[in-house]
């Protein structure tokens, strides 16, 4: 396999990574969280809390996009890319052990999804910049889509079928 394609194949593997993480985080802010750190709140405040903490992530995103990029400008797309997986999963790990129900783990997990969104804008960007600057001439866009195609989950049965199926677009 030439550099280009397996750079582009990571950069999609890396991506569906990353953002495993974020889709694991909302189901967990969806179910669980919102009795584990904040129990002192009713059910739908303690919702909204939980889906607060993760939306703290999207606005770190930009932030980690241009601090990564910058780096990566700096001393190449490598180290930058490698740092930003490491930070998205340790802090995925750190929040899976993270203290529940005390104030002290609630301000550690907004710090620490506040991480992981600075560590996803790293990655997405690094990827994507480094599938661009790996593909053979005239097919940089066609590699630098690679790691766009990582956050996107194929459905769980065609969207022909009846019911909603995620990742299908309603036609009404």
């Amino acid at each position: 396999m030439r550099q280009g394609a397996r750079v582009a194949a990571a950069g999609l593997v890396g991506t569906a990574i990353e953002f495993y993480d974020f889709y694991i985080y909302a189901t967990a802010a969806a179910l669980a969280f919102d009795t584990a750190f904040f129990p002192h709140l009713d059910r739908t405040t303690g919702t909204l809390a939980a889906f607060s903490t993760f939306g703290v992530a999207f606005l770190a995103r930009p932030l980690g996009s241009a601090l990564f990029g910058h780096w990566g400008d700096r001393v190449g797309r490598k180290s930058p890319l490698v740092v930003s997986l490491l930070l998205m999963g340790l802090s995925t790990v750190a929040i899976g052990v993270l203290p529940a129900g005390t104030p002290a783990g609630v301000v550690l997990l907004v710090l620490l999804r506040f991480a992981q969104g600075i560590g996803l804008g790293g990655e997405w960007g690094g990827a994507a910049l480094l599938a661009a600057e790996h593909a053979p001439p005239g097919r940089r866009g066609r590699y630098a889509m690679f790691p766009q195609l990582g956050p996107r989950r194929p459905p769980s049965r065609p969207c022909w079928t009846s019911g909603a199926s995620p990742g299908c677009r309603s036609s009404a």
